[in-house]
C-alpha cells in the first residue's frame, strides 16, 4: 500500500473559530450589517488595545493610507518618500492622491526604510514620509521622526503588518499605532494576525483628522447612519465634501472584536515559534535569520530568511513546494512591477542621475537583493512544532 504524502503546510492560516462565527451571527441577526454599533465598538476596543486617542475603521489598509495621505495634505504633483520594498498598495495610495512616490533603499538587517537615505530624497515638492513597518518589524521611527520634524514633514506609518508590534519609546514599550508618527494605518487581511476577512483601521492623536476620516469614508455625508436612524425627528443629511465609500461592515467588525481578544495569545505564540525556528535553522552556512533591534519587538507576522547569494530563490521555493511546504518570495519591489514601468516615480538619487533601467535601480540595490534572496517560511498560530521541524529540515537539506 502506497503511503499517503504529507499534507502541504500553508505559508499562513488565520486563527478563527466558533467565537468569530458566533459574533458574525450576532451581527447578521441584529439586522444591522453595514457600518454601525459593532464598528463603533471595534474602534473603541482597537484604540484601547494600541493606546491611540482615536481609531477609525475603514474597508482596508489601502483606503486607510489614501485617507491618511489626504489628511496630511498630499495633493497632485507632490512627492511622498517611501520604500519600494513593500506591498504595491503603499505606492498605489500615493498615486491615488496624484502624487509621486520617491523610493529610498532599505536596511539589510531589518528590511525597513533606511533613515540615512532620506536626505537625498527630499525636494521642494516633498510633502510627507510614508514609513513601512515591514513584515511586522517596526522601522526606526525615532530616526525618521528626528529627520522629519525639523523639516515640517508629516510621517504616516504603514502598519499593515504590525498590529501588536512594539517599540521602545522614552524608556517604555509602546504599541505601534499609539501613534508615534502622525497617523498609523493597519490591515485586517487574512495574512495579518487580526483579520476581518479584509478591513483597515486608522489611528491618530488628532481629533480633527479623525473627524475627516469619518466624513470621507462615508461619501462626505455629515450625518452618520446611526444618528439618522436613531433620531425621533426627520433628519436630512448633507454631503459637504466629495468623499468615498470606504466603510467597514458590522459583520466584519464583530469578527474583529473577537480577533482582538486573541491578539495577546497570538503574539505570545508567534514569539515562541520564531524562537523555535531560530534554534532549528541556526548554523546553516550563509542563511541569514531575522532579528529584532534592541528597541523593537516584532509581532512575527512573517518569518523571513535570506538565502545564501549563490542559491536560486525560485528553485528552492519550488523544491519546497514539491515536498509539501508553501513559501513566499521576499517582499516585492514596486519599482520593478510592470504597473510602474510607465507610472511616475523617483528614487533617492533621482532616476536621471541613477540611470535606472527597467527593473534595476542602483539607488535601491538593497531592496532588490532582499526581494531576490529572501523567502518567507510558514508561520501561523496552530502550526505544530513538528511542522516547523519539517520545514527546517527540508530547507537545511536543500541548502546543503
Amino acid at each position: 500500500m502506497t503511503a499517503r504524502p504529507p499534507a502541504t503546510i500553508p505559508v499562513a492560516r488565520p486563527w478563527i473559530g466558533q467565537p468569530e462565527a458566533d459574533a458574525v451571527s450576532r451581527a447578521v441577526l441584529s439586522g444591522w450589517v453595514t457600518q454601525g454599533p459593532e464598528v463603533a465598538a471595534f474602534e473603541r476596543e482597537f484604540a484601547e488595545a494600541v493606546g491611540a486617542p482615536h481609531a477609525c475603521a475603514v474597508s482596508n489598509c489601502t483606503t486607510a493610507l489614501h485617507l491618511a495621505l489626504l489628511a496630511v495634505g498630499v495633493e497632485p504633483g507632490d512627492e511622498v518618500i517611501t520604500a519600494s520594498h513593500s506591498f504595491i498598495a503603499t505606492a498605489n495610495a500615493i498615486r491615488h492622491c496624484g502624487a509621486v512616490p520617491v523610493f529610498v533603499d532599505i536596511e539589510r538587517a531589518t528590511y525597513n526604510l533606511d533613515p540615512t537615505k532620506l536626505a537625498g530624497a527630499v525636494s521642494p515638492r516633498t510633502k510627507a514620509i510614508l514609513a513601512v513597518h515591514q513584515i511586522g518589524l517596526p522601522c526606526d521611527l525615532r530616526a525618521i521622526l528626528e529627520f522629519a520634524r525639523p523639516r515640517g514633514l508629516p510621517v504616516v506609518e504603514d502598519a499593515a503588518c504590525a498590529i501588536g508590534s512594539e517599540i521602545l519609546w522614552e524608556g517604555k514599550w509602546e504599541k505601534i499605532g499609539r501613534p508615534h508618527g502622525d497617523i498609523a494605518c493597519f490591515s485586517f487581511h487574512p495574512r495579518k494576525l487580526v483579520t476581518t476577512g479584509d478591513g483597515g483601521m486608522i489611528t491618530t492623536a488628532s481629533a480633527a483628522w479623525d473627524k475627516k476620516f469619518r466624513l470621507w469614508r462615508q461619501h462626505g455625508m455629515n450625518v452618520p447612519d446611526t444618528v439618522r436612524h436613531g433620531s425621533k425627528q426627520v433628519v436630512f443629511e448633507d454631503y459637504v465634501e466629495v468623499g468615498y465609500n470606504y466603510r467597514l461592515t458590522d459583520v466584519q467588525a464583530a469578527m474583529g472584536r473577537e480577533q482582538l481578544k486573541r491578539l495577546p495569545a497570538m503574539i505570545e505564540r508567534r514569539r515562541a515559534q520564531s524562537a523555535h525556528y531560530h534554534q532549528l535553522l541556526a548554523g546553516i552556512p550563509g542563511l541569514d535569520l531575522p532579528r529584532e533591534p534592541s528597541w523593537a519587538r516584532a509581532n512575527w507576522q512573517s518569518y523571513c530568511v535570506r538565502l545564501p547569494g549563490r542559491v536560486k530563490q525560485r528553485a528552492v521555493m519550488q523544491a519546497m513546494l514539491d515536498a509539501g511546504v508553501s513559501t513566499r518570495r521576499g517582499v516585492m519591489c514596486t519599482h520593478r512591477e510592470p504597473a510602474y514601468r510607465d507610472t511616475p516615480w523617483a528614487c533617492g538619487g533621482g532616476r536621471a542621475a541613477c540611470g535606472c533601467a527597467p527593473g534595476v535601480c542602483r539607488q535601491l540595490a538593497e531592496s532588490e537583493r532582499a526581494q531576490d534572496e529572501a523567502i518567507i517560511l510558514p508561520l501561523f498560530h496552530d502550526m505544530a512544532g513538528s511542522d516547523q521541524e519539517r520545514v527546517a529540515a527540508l530547507l537545511r537539506a536543500l541548502l546543503a
